[in-house]
């Protein structure tokens, strides 16, 4: 944290807590959504409103037992500033895929997350969320998982992602060179 906080700052750490939270729910990382909010957030989703932990707790089975993947996309963001607390508005889409003929067809969906962020032991994170669905798209197929040479998406711990954060995180510093 810089030594005095300006309002650019502010809003790039809340946009940051945006994607930190869409990043989670794509690679199933759950203790990276948990870490979006306080300890004491609320969510509000569509079939569900509760506490973060209650929300990580119904969530993880919609994504890992129903889904085979997720892609939220951010749009339009912004951030209504009010000292400690401030008022985040995220357009997204998100697209929902089954894997296979038994799974659920898949949707897409345009969501707005209307966020009461708030400024906290030296962090933004979300107090309380309501993600307010704006439209639905079910989708007559199944998408299938990219296939073939190259860098393949996971939500097992082992993305590109997270792989490159474990080997940025642990060599020696000034020797990245991996």
């Amino acid at each position: 944290m810089p030594d005095e906080r300006t309002a650019a700052w502010d809003r790039q750490q809340i946009h940051d807590v945006v994607l930190r939270y869409c990043q989670g729910i794509d690679r199933l990382d759950l203790d990276l959504v948990r870490s979006a909010y306080h300890q004491d957030g609320i969510d509000h989703h569509t079939g569900f409103d509760g506490t973060v932990d209650e929300f990580v707790a119904w969530v993880f089975p919609q994504l890992a037992e129903h889904l085979a993947g997720t892609m939220h996309v951010i749009g339009n963001h912004r951030v209504e500033l009010f000292g400690d607390d401030a008022l985040s508005e995220t357009y997204l889409t998100a697209v929902h895929w089954g894997s296979g003929p038994d799974s659920p067809a898949g949707f897409t969906t345009g969501a707005r997350y209307v966020d009461h962020m708030t400024f906290r032991s030296g962090r933004w994170a979300i107090s309380e969320r309501w993600a307010v669905r704006e439209w639905l798209r079910p989708e007559g197929g199944v998408l299938t998982p990219a296939t073939g040479a190259g860098p393949l998406a996971r939500r097992d711990g082992s993305d590109p992602v997270e792989l490159l954060r474990d080997r940025l995180t642990s060599a020696p510093r000034g020797d990245r060179s991996g």
